[in-house]
C-alpha cells in the first residue's frame, strides 16, 4: 500500500486577495467545484492507497477536517506543525509517524495546492515509480515542459529515455533565456514537488545530508502528543529544526534520486495567470466568474467573489479579482507583483494582507460588514451543533440579532433560546456563549460597541476546540 502525505501548511499570497495566510489557496475553489485540497485528497483514494496523512498548521486544522468531510475523505491522521519549518521537517515528521505505526511502505508526498488534470496518467506514473521506490530510491516526478516558464524549478534527467531516469541536477528558477534553452534541450523537466519513497530511506538520507533537521524532528516526534486524529510534535524541538525544503536538504545531494518524466496536466497554480490558463475561456478569451459584466474585454480574468457587481470596458489581458474587502487589478504580465503589494500591506500593519474577508472558525465563520471608531458589525454563521467558547470581553459589549435558525444563548447564569427576529444584549465583562442546537445553519448579526474591538479581546473560559 502507498501512504499519501498531503502537505497543507502553506499560506500563499500569490493569489491575493482571495488567498491569504488566514485562508490560503488550497481551501479555495479556483478551478472547478472543489477546493484544491479536496481534489488532491480524492486523487489518491482507493486501490493501492491507504488513508492520507495530512500535514498542516494548528490554525488550519478545522479547515482540513471540514473540507475532507464534505467530500467523504477520512484521513489517517492530521499532523500539526507547531511552527512552519518548510517541507523537509514536515516530511520527516510524516516519515517518523509512518514508522511508529509499523509501516515502511512508500510515502507519496504531494502539495495540497496543485492541479493535476489527468488522474489516470498520475496513477500510471505512480505505478511506474513504485518498483524503484521499493528498491530504496527517492523518486520525484518531472513534468514535460510546455513553455519556457521562469516560475518553476527544473530537473535535468540523464539519458537514455527510460520511464525512470537518473537525475543529473536540480536547477533553480531560470531567467527567460535559460528557460528557452531548457525547453529546446529536451532533457529538462519542471519540478512538480511530488515524491515517492520509503520513510526509512528518506530518514537515512536526511541524517546524512541534513543531520540537524533529522535530529530535531526525531526529538519532536518522540515527544509528540496524540488527540484523536491530531498528532502534535513537541513544539520546542520542532521549532529548532532548520527551515529548509526537501530539495535543498536531500534531493539535490543524494545519489539515490531518480525522476519519472510525466504528462498529467500539472500546474502549481502559482499566479492569477495560471488560474486563467487552467479555466475554460469564452469566445473573447476571457475567464469570468461571479457577477461580472464586460464590454469589449478580451483575454482577461475577471472574477467577483463577493456580493459586488464588476463592470469592465475596453480591456485586454487584465487580471481583476474582487472580494468582499479588497480588489486586485493588474495587466497579466505584471500580476505576480501582487507579492510586493502584500508585503507593503504587511509592512504598514494592514490586516487585510493576511486576514480574509470571511474568517473561518471550527464552529462556522464570521464576516465584518461595517466598522467605525467605536463599533463593528459582523455577520456570523454557526454550523449545526457548533458551539462558540464560553468567553468574556473586557472592552466591548455585543448585541446579537438572529436572522435565520435557532440560537441557544448563555449570558451569565441564564440560558435561553432565540429565534428569527429576536435579539439579546451581552454587557462587557459578562461570561457568554452561543450554540446552534438546530439542524440548519444559524445566521446572526452581531453589533460590537466599545473602546477596543480587536479579536484578541477574548478571555476563553471553556472551549470545545482546545483553544481555552
Amino acid at each position: 500500500m502507498i501512504r499519501p502525505v498531503i502537505l497543507s501548511g502553506g499560506g500563499g499570497t500569490r493569489l491575493w486577495p482571495l488567498s491569504r495566510s488566514g485562508n490560503p489557496k488550497q481551501f479555495h475553489r479556483l478551478v472547478g467545484d472543489q477546493s484544491l485540497l479536496q481534489d488532491t485528497a480524492q486523487r489518491c483514494r482507493g486501490g493501492q492507497f491507504s488513508n492520507a496523512l495530512i500535514s498542516t498548521g494548528e490554525e488550519q486544522r478545522f479547515f482540513v477536517i471540514d473540507q475532507l468531510e464534505n467530500v467523504g475523505v477520512t484521513p489517517a491522521a492530521i499532523l500539526l506543525e507547531p511552527t512552519p519549518r518548510n517541507t523537509a521537517p514536515a516530511i520527516a515528521a510524516a516519515a517518523h509517524w509512518a514508522l511508529a505505526c509499523g509501516e515502511d511502505d512508500p510515502l507519496l508526498v504531494m502539495p495540497s495546492d496543485h492541479v493535476i488534470r489527468d488522474s489516470a496518467a498520475f496513477h500510471q506514473a505512480v505505478e511506474i515509480a513504485i518498483p524503484a521506490a521499493l528498491e530504496g530510491n527517492l523518486l520525484t516526478f518531472g513534468v514535460h515542459p510546455t513553455a519556457p516558464k521562469t516560475g518553476y524549478g527544473y530537473i535535468q534527467a540523464a539519458p537514455p529515455e527510460e520511464p525512470v531516469r537518473d537525475v543529473i541536477r536540480f536547477v533553480e528558477k531560470p531567467d527567460a533565456q535559460r528557460a528557452e534553452e531548457f525547453l529546446a534541450d529536451g532533457s529538462y523537466f519542471w519540478n512538480s514537488g511530488i515524491f515517492l519513497f520509503r520513510p526509512s530511506v528518506f530518514l537515512d538520507e536526511l541524517r546524512k545530508y541534513a543531520p540537524e533537521v533529522a535530529e530535531q524532528v526525531q526529538h519532536a516526534m518522540s515527544g509528540a502528543t496524540i488527540d484523536k486524529l491530531f498528532v502534535r510534535p513537541e513544539a520546542r524541538a520542532f521549532a529548532a529544526a532548520p527551515s529548509i525544503s526537501i530539495d535543498y536538504a536531500v534531493m539535490e545531494h543524494s545519489d539515490k534520486v531518480k525522476v519519472v518524466p510525466v504528462r498529467f496536466g500539472w500546474s502549481d497554480v502559482g499566479s492569477w495567470e495560471a488560474v486563467r490558463e487552467l479555466a475554460p475561456v469564452d469566445e473573447q478569451g476571457n475567464v469570468l466568474r461571479g457577477d461580472v459584466l464586460t464590454r469589449d474585454v478580451s483575454n482577461s480574468l475577471i472574477r467577483s467573489d463577493a456580493d459586488v457587481t464588476v463592470a469592465a470596458v475596453g480591456l485586454d489581458r487584465v487580471i481583476c479579482v474582487v472580494t468582499g474587502d479588497a480588489a486586485f487589478i493588474a495587466p497579466i504580465e505584471r500580476a505576480e507583483e501582487v507579492k510586493q503589494v502584500v508585503e507593503e500591506l504587511r509592512a504598514s500593519g494592514h490586516a487585510r494582507a493576511d486576514e480574509p474577508a470571511v474568517v473561518q472558525r471550527p464552529w462556522g465563520s464570521y464576516q465584518t460588514v461595517d466598522r467605525g471608531e467605536r463599533f463593528q458589525t459582523k455577520r456570523i454563521i454557526v454550523k449545526p451543533g457548533g458551539k462558540l467558547s464560553l468567553q468574556r470581553h473586557q472592552h466591548r459589549s455585543e448585541h446579537w440579532v438572529v436572522v435565520d435558525g435557532i440560537a441557544e444563548v448563555t449570558i451569565g447564569n441564564e440560558t435561553k433560546l432565540l429565534r428569527e427576529n429576536e435579539s439579546v444584549y451581552v454587557p462587557a465583562g459578562t461570561l457568554h456563549r452561543l450554540v446552534n442546537p438546530g439542524e440548519q445553519l444559524l445566521h446572526l448579526i452581531e453589533v460590537q460597541c466599545g473602546s477596543y474591538l480587536g479579536e484578541d479581546d477574548i478571555v476563553r473560559v471553556d472551549d470545545e476546540y482546545g483553544r481555552s
